[in-house]
């Protein structure tokens, strides 16, 4: 069996790969950027990168059905214009460690979802594995060391946050795949529709808060530095344009939850940065990651 009956996993992968080293940035990025704002800005940001790559291909309009795009559309304004700004938000309630924890549950919520409305029935072998890959990476966020640079903890905002962020991703995957995986809108395009979705949300959002607004622009505003663009514009073409893309293919060719538990494995990807950076990494890491990729194993494993 070639990689290309693999194609959705393995994009899955490299976006988990790229949003383990984009967390990076977004950390330094969110002392600066509200999650509103950051949201706001590599949404912008990425969709001038889509727009300039299809305008560059030659691609037109993809023949879908009205039906199709409105849930590309609702997946976009539930997964990113409410699931992203609600996983920033509970980043900076809770910090990384226990925002990701609670981001974990998004694949079996998925899987869930896409069996109750897709009727994507998973073999037991894809259950196990969703159920060790989850697991292994869950064991790698809890054994790091507390988040000591919190300034404002706030345990219930950021449960709730958590909690709503995890459940629209798994929303917007599911109507993701509902419309990518019967119809032949490219993942680009999907993205593209996605995005919009989700910046229109933002905008509206702010429109109603007309303080918030006011604030949103003026952060964003600090985007006329140079060097400050080229830091969001490189974050937001890594995590967001390639990111997004990546995720669309795995949900077009891959069935939700097996899809996004294996977009989920990105705290597996910050280990070896994390050793290369100079940090000592625990046995029980280890072997939490062993345990990952026992799971991965069995999800790509076809029986």
């Amino acid at each position: 069996m070639g990689l290309t009956a693999f194609r959705g996993e393995l994009a899955a992968l490299a976006a988990a790969l790229i949003w383990a080293i984009a967390s990076i940035a977004f950390t330094k990025l969110g002392q600066r950027l509200s999650p509103m704002a950051l949201n706001l800005s590599k949404g912008l940001i990425s969709i001038g990168l889509i727009l300039l790559t299809l305008g560059l291909s030659g691609s037109g309009l993809p023949a879908a059905s009205g039906s199709a795009v409105w849930l590309l559309l609702l997946s976009g304004a539930i997964g990113i214009g409410l699931g992203d700004t609600a996983y920033f938000a509970s980043l900076n309630s809770i910090g990384a460690r226990r925002g990701l924890l609670l981001e974990s549950l998004a694949p079996p919520l998925t899987a869930l979802l896409a069996l109750v409305f897709l009727q994507e029935r998973l073999s037991g072998a894809a259950w196990l594995g969703i159920g060790l890959t989850v697991g292994g990476v869950a064991w790698v966020i809890v054994e790091r060391s507390p988040d000591s640079l919190i300034g404002n903890y706030r345990p219930v905002r950021g449960l709730a946050f958590g909690l709503i962020a995890a459940l629209s991703q798994a929303s917007g995957a599911v109507l993701s795949r509902a419309a990518l995986s019967t119809t032949d809108i490219s993942p680009l395009w999907g993205t593209l529709i996605r995005l919009v979705a989700g910046l229109l949300v933002l905008l509206l959002w702010l429109a109603w808060r007309p303080p918030q607004f006011v604030s949103v622009g003026k952060e964003v505003g600090q985007l006329r530095s140079p060097r400050f663009l080229g830091i969001v514009a490189a974050t937001a073409f890594a995590s967001t344009f390639l990111g997004i893309w990546l995720q669309q293919t795995a949900l077009k060719f891959a069935p939700a939850g097996i899809a996004q538990s294996l977009l989920a494995t990105s705290p597996l990807f910050v280990i070896p940065i994390a050793v290369a950076l100079g940090d000592r990494v625990s046995l029980r890491a280890v072997l939490g990651v062993l345990v990952a990729i026992a799971g991965i194993w069995l999800l790509f494993w076809r029986g």
